[in-house]
């Protein structure tokens, strides 16, 4: 962590670049304060990118047991929590508003990185820093009861919804998933109606440069270049990040990771499929909203591709009509070889099927195919400032209330 400046005063003029989630939500939290902000964002609307096109996990550290240490679920668990109380505060959607999953079975792959034993001890172990976390309030968490400790399933139980020759267990969790489009639109509107936000879309910032008395953010928009002062900068970009780190001098000390990642999404009757996530290991999620809408995702299929430059190149956000085919029916046929009422489906019937992807950054240099890879391990993140200079790594959606909080904490006292 580098040295910090002192507390601005509220009528700070700060440049937040990003306008995905992590931007979106400092913004919302410097503007409350008094700040004044302009928010940078290469495409011509907010929230259009990651979070809106994955699962919208809420995590509470279940899925990262090959972390030992449990850091990465005390990590988890903080942003967990903090993010309904953001949400509801900064942009007025309740719990109930946002579509919440079911409760999310875990079961275990045939092909687990980790034993059953082994998986069902650090369960337990999370859901006890979970409960120590929420101090017996069960409402802490999305209104869901977090009392009950994750349950294992009979084989009799597991075998009516999965396939037992590739399910060796499955657990009770009271991890949900929010519906990332309806987030997505709420945010997205409440950052255009907030009076002390102002947005530069279609601005790809190029270099931030220090005058000596502020900070110069340097953009390439509609009109060409330009060079706008501010007393803070706060680096909130996901794939461009480090590029624009490295025009202020900070170089990243570790290996880092790209990847391109496509899901499915549908429409089925609301409550016909359960939430399942599915460890550990490179397999999949099926999560149901409350609404009937279905995120289905089988990595080996939807993974499209992965860079460890500085900037990855462009995915195509919708991939092409062949390669959305191959992505649905591969998708589909995958998980329902281990999801029983998933073979019910036809994948060329799925309605209001669409197929979207975004990219995954996080650091490490293997893929999750490799036990020993960082990207098991989520706990290296959050603000690092130098000292007008802010740069925020959320590493997974649901950190992203919880570091806008300390992100606008070091620019304006609360």
């Amino acid at each position: 962590m580098m040295a910090l400046m002192p507390f601005s005063s509220r009528h700070s003029h700060v440049a937040v670049l990003g306008g995905g989630m992590q931007g979106c939500c400092i913004a919302l939290a410097l503007a409350e304060r008094g700040a004044r902000v302009t928010l940078y964002d290469r495409n011509d609307a907010l929230m259009t990118q990651a979070a809106v096109v994955n699962e919208g996990r809420m995590h509470l550290g279940y899925i990262y047991a090959a972390d030992a240490s449990l850091a990465t679920a005390r990590m988890m668990i903080r942003g967990g929590l903090a993010f309904a109380p953001f949400i509801e505060r900064h942009v007025g959607l309740s719990p109930e508003d946002l579509a919440a999953s079911r409760p999310t079975t875990y079961v275990v792959h045939r092909d687990t990185q980790r034993p059953v034993d082994e998986l069902a001890g650090y369960l337990a172990a999370v859901h006890a820093l979970v409960r120590e976390a929420v101090g017996g309030r069960n409402d802490a968490y999305f209104g869901v009861d977090l009392a009950a400790a994750p349950r294992r399933w009979s084989a009799a139980e597991r075998d009516t919804l999965f396939d037992g020759s590739l399910v060796l267990a499955a657990f009770d969790t009271p991890e949900i998933a929010i519906d990332p489009f309806i987030l997505g639109q709420a945010v997205r509107d409440r950052v255009k109606g907030t009076s002390g936000i102002e947005m530069r879309l279609q601005h790809t910032v190029t270099a931030v440069e220090d005058d000596g008395a502020a900070l110069r953010v340097i953009s390439d928009g509609p009109e060409g270049l330009a060079r706008e002062r501010y007393d803070h900068v706060v680096n909130a970009l996901w794939d461009g990040r480090l590029r624009i780190d490295g025009t202020r001098g900070l170089q990243p000390s570790r290996p880092w990771i790209h990847r391109f990642k496509y899901g499915v999404r549908f429409r089925v009757a609301p409550g016909s499929l359960p939430t399942v996530a599915i460890m550990l290991g490179p397999f999949g999620d099926l999560v149901t909203y409350g609404q009937g809408v279905v995120y289905l995702n089988w990595y080996p299929t939807c993974l499209a591709g992965i860079s460890h430059a500085v900037s990855p190149p462009e995915w195509p956000r919708i991939p092409a009509d062949a390669r959305r085919g191959d992505i649905v029916a591969g998708t589909l046929h995958a998980m329902a070889e281990i999801i029983l009422p998933l073979r019910d489906l036809d994948a060329t019937a799925l309605p209001d099927c669409t197929v979207q992807g975004g990219v995954i950054v996080a650091w490490g240099h293997t893929d999750i195919d490799d036990p020993a890879s960082e990207l098991h391990r989520r706990y290296e993140i959050g603000v690092t400032s130098n000292g007008r200079y802010h740069s925020v790594d959320p590493g997974k959606l649901t950190m992203t209330p919880y570091f806008a909080g300390v992100c606008a904490d070091r620019i304006v006292a609360p």
